[in-house]
């Protein structure tokens, strides 16, 4: 699931999402495969500072989020807007989501 490899000078981070349904879920699975700081505080808002403050270089992508997105839509949505923000704000930041 950690596929951290050099493309570019762009480093990859795969975000395996198949069978989370929860919040915990969701950012033990971020957890497990960005390189955030100690403090990381599992919520958007700390997903967002992370990815502006450490995501130059970063492309992330979220797969498997079909279950995800069918048990919390709102929270997805969310995600999804917060990851634009932060690609508009971070040069060579990449955000994607695949079902």
């Amino acid at each position: 699931m950690n596929e951290n490899s050099l493309s570019r000078e762009q480093k990859i981070f795969t975000i395996d999402l198949s069978g989370v349904s929860d919040r915990k879920g969701l950012h033990d699975r971020i957890q497990e495969v960005l390189p955030l700081p100690e403090y990381y505080g599992r919520n958007l808002d700390a997903l967002y500072d992370a990815l502006t403050e450490f995501g130059s270089g970063w492309d992330v992508r979220f797969t498997g989020c079909g279950l995800i997105r069918e048990s919390l839509p709102a929270y997805m949505d969310a995600l999804g807007r917060l990851c634009r923000q932060a690609r508009e704000e971070m040069e060579n930041l990449t955000v994607t989501f695949e079902d």
